[in-house]
């Protein structure tokens, strides 16, 4: 009988500093700086850390997992500081690595770690450049995470931040797995202190959104230092270095000193070693499809070494380390180097074997011949890499038959490929009461352009007549190129308020100095809500806002809201500000395209989610009003529906044919719906809806239910590791249920790993949680079950 422990709390992942815990890669990104205090602790240096980047462009929740362990932080002098915006983020974390230049520091250094997604990273080059090229301080050190969305599930476009880092100068750090976000995290600030050099971090989402068991034994962790011991001038930040100085500093000292620190610590690792037949060099999840595909064509290690086939695990992949790569494939008939999206990797090991005279043949993104081999689009799959794989250990003969392999995973594909496909598809939604069922319509004859956020979704409403979406804080200076080219004399532009704080204001001053026609609509729901309604950084009241844009410029602004009355009578608006019911909306909008120049609607409507959990909370007032739809008097029409958009208005199928309902677990009491044409709305008022099972008898009934006798389960055996997929839409529980079971699996002593692939879950998307459940967790090699395979 497996031993559990009982004593396990949830707290333990971010207070035991031994052993092993059950971390999403979340978590563990927020156990680094934690592990990484104790660690400066136990050397005897007095550190402190800080932490920034934008709320709104999250790595899997990083902002919310940080606030969580706020307790946590600030017992270990760690400061969680969310930036503006990512760029500002980064010149704070440039101030960070400046602290002990200033008289009087409280610490010895301050360790620092920004994080941003793709967008992100691209948007904060000047400020990542600027302070890569000044450097970190002795005890300081930065690690720069970047979340990449290699397929663009929850992204405008597909990312791959790599280029951006190595054009940065950054060296960039590939992890594969949870625990690799610990050590080589731990490894980038310990770099970055040896250094100089800012150290960039991969996390996808593959690894980031998904858990595993971790060893966080304080003993891991320490590190190597070269043996050349580089003078502070060359390596630190300084005051007052020139800026050509800086790029040969960075470039003749601080990257090759990098190089030493990955060499001496072996960032990059030989896996296993053959005959050196075909070297496989792969890095970060490319990785763990690798292991996978191995698994599938029924390769273990031992067989691997037998045939002839070595494995390279490329930790840092830029700038590559030299002496170890060239050591591992010297002899190798035939290296294939295997990474996700644009060679990295394959382009500098052909840069280092170019003048070996017998070097081996490299192939990767191309085969010998010059076709396409690795995919540089998109996600790899194991099964597409195990045919891969097979065809060149056919191609050189090794000596081992995998035809039958090669047929089953080729019938495995056909059959996918051939199988019955729907069109149909899910896409997000707005929440149910949310103000942009309202605030994104527009009037007959008008179209919109869409932005960044949650309103962004009207773009697939063909009915919202909205187009286009650009990067964040561009919103409407598309607009200024098309205008003096068009006949069309007036766009309305969406505009979200953690944008506008975020960069959109510069927008509108764009706008208002090419003298376009445009009616901006700021959407004030007071968070950030489309990942995850974070607070928004800077923000203002409403009215302070309409003095912003009246400032700037605009001709005319309005406030339109759900309940005018609720701003307080000392409320100092713009000169000329009117307040309008939202019901006015179409009226206003109409007027104001009339408008010459730049306009402004300040749509000032709570975000609906969010406002539901102040309401569970005790932080904002319940409404003691509910809507319910008679369906004896139902025509069943559907104008409620058309009205408000929302999705808690539901089909009832009676004997009279299909009615509506109201469903009151969802309603989140906008009212909208009763806007539509109907006498079957029925309005109660001070009274609350009746709980099930609060009876005596029923509670009896319950206890009596729960003492049943329960049948034993069948227990699978775990002869190889067991696969479980769990789907639903956001909200559902799926990512709950996935934590819960890895974690038991984790407390019995098993390997595990969940992925859960949520992209717009909160907005009614589909969600989906891959569990792995393994007798060790060396089994486990992909965290995301191919298809066909679960159990």
């Amino acid at each position: 009988m497996t031993t559990v422990d009982l004593k396990y709390t949830l707290d333990d992942k971010y207070l035991l500093d031994e052993g092993k815990v059950f971390l999403s890669g979340t978590q563990a990104l927020v156990k680094l700086p934690l592990i990484q205090k104790k660690v400066d602790e136990l050397n005897g240096i007095n550190t402190a850390g800080f932490i920034s980047g934008y709320p709104g462009s999250p790595l899997g929740g990083y902002d919310h997992a940080l606030h969580q362990a706020s307790d946590f932080l600030q017992k270990n002098e760690i400061v969680f500081q969310p930036g503006i915006n990512e760029d500002l983020a980064a010149t704070a974390l440039h101030g960070s690595q400046q602290t002990t230049l200033v008289d009087n520091p409280k610490y010895d250094g301050v360790f620092g770690i920004w994080f941003g997604k793709g967008p992100g990273v691209d948007r904060s080059g000047d400020a990542l450049k600027h302070g890569n090229y000044a450097g970190s301080s002795k005890y300081g050190g930065v690690l720069a995470l970047a979340g990449d969305d290699h397929a663009a599930k929850s992204s405008t476009t597909a990312h791959q931040s790599d280029h951006a880092f190595i054009h940065f100068g950054m060296p960039v750090l590939n992890p594969a797995t949870v625990q690799d976000y610990i050590d080589f995290g731990l490894m980038g600030i310990a770099m970055s202190r040896y250094s100089g050099c800012w150290v960039g971090m991969k996390c996808i989402t593959d690894t980031v959104e998904s858990a595993a068991s971790v060893d966080i034994g304080l003993d891991r962790f320490k590190p190597q230092l070269p043996k050349e011991q580089l003078s502070e001038e060359d390596i630190h930040l300084q005051w007052g270095y020139m800026p050509a100085l800086s790029e040969t500093r960075l470039y003749k000292k601080r990257l090759p000193a990098a190089q030493a620190f990955a060499k001496a610590n072996f960032i990059d690792k030989v896996i296993f070693q053959g005959k050196k037949k075909l070297s496989i060099v792969t890095s970060g999840k490319a990785y763990l499809d690798v292991r996978q595909a191995l698994d599938e064509l029924g390769l273990d290690e031992t067989t691997c070494e037998k045939i002839g086939i070595s494995l390279y695990k490329v930790g840092m992949v830029w700038p590559l380390e030299p002496d170890n790569i060239i050591n591992f494939v010297d002899g190798s008939v035939e290296v294939l180097v295997i990474e996700e999206k644009r060679s990295i990797i394959e382009d500098q090991l052909m840069k280092y074997l170019y003048n070996y005279e017998k070097r081996p043949l490299i192939i990767g993104k191309k085969d010998e011949n010059g076709d396409d081999l690795i995919p540089s689009e998109g996600e790899l799959s194991p099964s597409s890499l195990s045919l891969i794989i097979a065809n060149r250990i056919q191609k050189l003969s090794l000596d081992i038959d995998l035809s039958t392999k090669i047929q089953s995973i080729n019938m495995l594909i056909a059959n996918i490929n051939s199988a019955p496909v729907s069109d149909l598809s899910r896409l997000p939604s707005f929440c149910a009461g949310c103000p942009h069922n309202t605030s994104t319509k527009v009037p007959d004859n008008s179209f919109a352009f869409g932005g960044i956020g949650c309103h962004g979704m009207a773009t697939f409403m063909p009915e919202r007549k909205t187009y286009n979406l650009g990067q964040m804080g561009g919103e409407g200076v598309m607009w200024t190129g098309i205008a003096p080219f068009t006949e069309t004399e007036h766009i309305f532009q969406n505009l979200g308020d953690g944008t506008y704080y975020h960069s959109g204001i510069l927008a509108i001053r764009a706008a208002i100095a090419s003298k376009a026609n445009i009616t901006f609509k700021i959407l004030v729901n007071d968070a950030i809500a489309m990942t995850g309604g974070q607070e928004i950084s800077g923000k203002v009241q409403v009215d302070s806002l309409s003095w912003q844009v009246h400032s700037e410029g605009a001709k005319k602004v309005v406030v339109m809201t759900d309940y005018p009355e609720k701003y307080p009578p000392d409320s100092a608006f713009a000169p000329g500000v009117k307040i309008y019911q939202r019901d006015e909306l179409d009226k206003i909008q109409r007027e104001l395209r009339e408008i010459k120049g730049v306009t402004v609607i300040i749509y000032d409507q709570y975000c609906a989610t969010e406002l539901r959990r102040r309401r569970k909370r005790g932080l904002a007032t319940e409404p003691d009003k509910r809507i319910f739809i008679n369906p004896l008097v139902c025509e069943g029409c559907g104008d409620c529906g058309s009205e408000s958009n929302c999705i808690a208005i539901e089909p009832h199928e009676s004997k009279f044919g299909r009615k509506r309902e109201n469903n009151q677990s969802a309603c989140n009491k906008d009212y909208s719906c009763t806007k539509g044409y109907c006498p079957s709305f029925l309005t109660v008022t001070g009274g609350t809806l009746k709980k099930k099972g609060n009876t005596p008898n029923s509670q009896a009934n319950t206890s009596n239910h729960l003492n049943e006798d329960l049948p034993t389960p069948v227990i699978a055996q775990l002869t190889k590791p067991f696969n479980i997929l769990l789907t639903g839409i956001g909200g559902s529980g799926v990512i709950t249920l996935g934590a819960i079971l890895g974690t038991a699996a984790h407390l019995e002593g098993k390997g595990a790993s969940t992925l859960d692939v949520a992209g717009l879950a909160q907005k009614n998307g589909p969600v989906t949680s891959h569990l792995r459940v393994a007798n060790s967790p060396e089994e486990l090699h992909s965290t995301r079950i191919a298809t066909r395979t679960a159990d």
